[in-house]
């Protein structure tokens, strides 16, 4: 996703949990986030187009070495395109993880990672909707309103396997919603009107990415 400018706690797996069960994110974020993008390696960005874009994720089933270094390079990737969230298939793996360093509406910053995400279906009373501005790396230089709700829950798990559950709120939330729709196949762009899509498309090819991206043959 593109940027717009005391608990109870026990620990299980790589994270620490809230007394709800949902991961603390907030803490030690900018020496986290330093630890993975250092041992990883930047890669270009896939852009709307691309067909590992549009088709839903392989689920993750081996918890190797190789996942982990997975995990470190989109971390490096999303701090070189100077995202706030990135999904794996936006730099060409199909597999369902994505990593975020994203804030809040309160700009309390959160930092992390998921595999294997699923969306929680929200009751609702809990579906306010929040129509701000989106972006996605995937579709560079782009902006349009779509309204999300402004709050989300996500469960998947961690490096191990181990089970961990994410929410969010307001900005965070957005960023939770359009990180794990990629992960099965849609993008924002995917969500609007035909208008407001073309709009889109026409600013992309208007634009020009500040970060290097895959050309689309």
């Amino acid at each position: 996703m593109a940027s717009q400018q005391e608990t109870d706690q026990q620990v299980t797996g790589t994270f620490a949990v809230d007394d709800e069960g949902f991961v603390v994110d907030t803490e030690d974020c900018e020496a986290r986030e330093l630890a993975h993008r250092e041992r990883g390696t930047s890669h270009p960005i896939t852009v709307v187009g691309n067909p590992v874009l549009h088709q839903e994720c392989q689920d993750v089933t081996e918890f190797d070495a190789g996942l982990a270094r997975l995990v470190d390079d989109m971390f490096a990737s999303q701090h070189t395109a100077e995202g706030v969230g990135l999904a794996a298939n936006q730099i060409g793996v199909d597999r369902k993880v994505f990593v975020y360093d994203c804030p809040d509406d309160d700009g309390v910053r959160h930092t992390g990672y998921i595999i294997n995400p699923v969306l929680a279906e929200l009751p609702p009373e809990r579906r306010v909707l929040d129509s701000s501005n989106e972006g996605c790396l995937s579709v560079p230089t782009a902006y349009a309103e779509l309204a999300r709700p402004d709050y989300a829950e996500v469960s998947g798990v961690d490096l191990d396997g181990n089970p961990v559950k994410l929410r969010g709120t307001g900005y965070f939330a957005r960023c939770l919603q359009h990180e794990t729709d990629h992960l099965y196949g849609r993008l924002y762009i995917d969500r609007l009107s035909k208008r407001d899509r073309k709009d889109a498309l026409r600013q992309m090819a208007e634009g020009t990415p500040r970060y290097e991206v895959v050309p689309n043959d």
